[in-house]
């Protein structure tokens, strides 16, 4: 977990991780600064080990990092020190931002890259894709903001993880998250701080209602992100405390940089 909070938090980073095989790492969201460089740094993840990035949606706190991504990988190509390609993968209206962006705030010696060694690759619900030798299915999450993505993913020893984006989890997911051994399920705050953090004016979940769902869904694991950061000294006992109440299997509360074993 490169970060693990919402959009506007202060005390740790925004919700951003790798799946990672060996020396090799999957990237999932960017964050929203140059912090995603900081953090892949303090966990050792060198960037030229990292070939795939799939951005989810066009939220601040998710796609800008991945100006930072762009700008160190072509930098390292610039010093004959990056193998192969960089693929990312969005739907198209995000990749269309990202290119944007990118031609914005990069110089032409970074951004000439683009569609060369840096590849822009569209997907679509349904879309399913090999990538470091794990089959992966993206989907649509059914947002209510703005178009998203989560993804299911298949391990090599079998396991499934389902990725459900940063907004309620939508019953037209039940045949990918069904059973699955972990999801990744958004709680912005407890349900007992509803009141404060106002979670459903914002399209978000509670713990409660993470935790309610991962039992109906007969998950075994369930890891929580996309959270507060007013708590973090206290955060996994309070979120777990709350969520036991609903839900018997394995909880995870993981901190920033926090490696979760699969």
């Amino acid at each position: 977990m490169l970060g693990n909070g919402a959009a506007m938090v202060t005390k740790c980073y925004n919700t951003c991780f790798t799946i990672s095989n060996s020396k090799e790492h999957f990237l999932v969201d960017t964050g929203g600064g140059n912090t995603i460089l900081a953090n892949l740094e303090k966990k050792n993840i060198k960037i030229e080990n990292i070939h795939n990035v799939f951005i989810s949606h066009a939220h601040n706190d998710h796609i800008t990092g991945i100006v930072w991504i762009i700008r160190a990988v072509c930098q390292k190509i610039i010093n004959g020190k990056y193998d192969e390609n960089l693929y990312i993968y969005s739907h198209k209206d995000n990749l269309d931002i990202i290119r944007t962006i990118s031609n914005l705030l990069l110089q032409n010696k970074f951004t000439k890259y683009i569609d060369n060694r840096v590849i822009l690759v569209p997907i679509e619900n349904g879309s399913v894709l090999n990538i470091l030798d794990w089959n992966i299915k993206f989907f649509d999450i059914k947002s209510t903001k703005l178009l998203q993505y989560g993804f299911k993913i298949i391990l090599k020893n079998s396991r499934v993880l389902t990725f459900l984006g940063d907004e309620p989890y939508n019953e037209s997911l039940f045949e990918d998250t069904n059973n699955a051994d972990y999801i990744m399920h958004e709680a912005f705050c407890l349900y007992s701080e509803k009141d404060k953090f106002k979670p459903y004016e914002k399209h978000h979940s509670t713990v409660k209602d993470a935790c309610t769902n991962a039992a109906r869904l007969n998950v075994k694991n369930i890891i929580l992100i996309h959270t507060q950061d007013n708590n973090l000294d206290k955060r996994k006992e309070l979120y777990a405390e709350e969520g036991k109440e609903y839900f018997k299997g394995n909880i995870i509360v993981p901190n920033d940089l926090e490696e979760i074993i699969l």
